[in-house]
């Protein structure tokens, strides 16, 4: 019983830290989906646009995307004739780059630099774009052929207010449905000594990327539920395990690239993108990123210790 409340207070205090900043970014958020604001995002990343290999009419996605959510791209997406490329493109920067604001705030909450955040998810969405543009010679056939959409009315005033706060309140459910059961679990695997096991099985995956073991479990959590709920688990394991800033960037280079690997995949299904392309580039770019930065900061922490040796003597 004992467990099962301190599982429960934790769930709870991780909710409100992660809530109390994803609510009031996710109400504002909306507000600008309304306003002039968004069309000039649109406006200014249109010309480049060609250059990415994709019609102008991508802004809109990209923007929605990075802005709001996954969702809200993807409906921007179903009115579209899309080739292959073009599909894949959009998906694999919408799975690197989305929901930015609010996942970038969530990460500085447990103590990552959110330029880091914002330049690695970015960055790794510019970089596969024109990867797939200029070195896939083919994808050419449509793979999606565009629906009639039904125009959104557009609310203005209380009803705007109060669609918002409605849209934010159900964000929040939805972390609360995750992060209060994952909490409990993982209270009981510390209690009855699972998280041996947990990290244990793990151990050989971490490695790999150059983190240690008791990273683990943070990892499976933001790679199975999302960089929100990854970040409430990270939260507990800085808290607790004394999770090293080091391990604490990694795990995170490579969850940005890396997360929620299943809903954020499945959702494509319906583009008719080929879904294992979008997982195997998003696992495999952040497998041998996370590895590379790994050993390189690896290789500098022993120089620096042999340098400080040398001057010692």
């Amino acid at each position: 019983m004992g467990t099962l409340r301190s599982g429960l207070l934790v769930g709870l205090q991780t909710s409100w830290k992660i809530g109390k900043i994803i609510f009031p970014i996710s109400f504002i958020l909306m507000i600008i989906k309304e306003t002039a604001l968004m069309d000039w995002f649109v406006n200014l990343l249109e010309p480049l646009m060609s250059f990415i290999g994709l019609k102008g009419d991508a802004a809109l996605v990209l923007v929605l995307g990075n802005v709001l959510n996954l969702y809200a791209a993807i409906g921007a997406m179903l009115p579209m004739d899309l080739t292959m490329k073009e599909a894949l493109i959009l998906a694999v920067m919408l799975s690197f780059s989305h929901n930015l604001f609010v996942e970038t705030s969530v990460a500085s909450a447990v103590g990552i630099r959110a330029s880091f955040v914002v330049l690695v998810r970015i960055g790794f969405a510019i970089v596969s774009a024109l990867c797939l543009h200029f070195f896939w010679p083919g994808g050419s056939e449509i793979v999606h052929k565009g629906i009639a959409a039904t125009e959104a009315a557009n609310n203005t005033g209380w009803d705007l207010i109060l669609t918002a706060i409605i849209s934010s309140l159900k964000g929040i459910f939805q972390l609360i449905k995750i992060v209060i059961p994952l909490m409990i679990f993982i209270q009981f695997a510390k209690d009855f000594g699972w998280m041996n096991y947990i990290t244990k099985f793990l151990s050989p995956f971490t490695k790999l990327i150059g983190v240690e073991a008791k990273a683990g479990v943070t990892l499976a959590a933001g790679l199975f539920f999302g960089l929100a709920f990854g970040a409430g688990v990270m939260i507990q394991a800085v808290k607790e395990d004394g999770v090293t800033k080091r391990d604490l960037y990694l795990v995170f280079l490579f969850l940005v690239a890396c997360h929620a690997v299943v809903e954020d995949t499945l959702l494509f299904i319906p583009l008719g993108i080929p879904v294992w392309y979008l997982f195997g580039i998003r696992f495999l770019l952040a497998l041998i990123v996370t590895s590379i930065v790994a050993r390189v900061i690896g290789r500098i922490s022993t120089q620096s210790e042999s340098n400080s040796k040398v001057e010692a003597k």
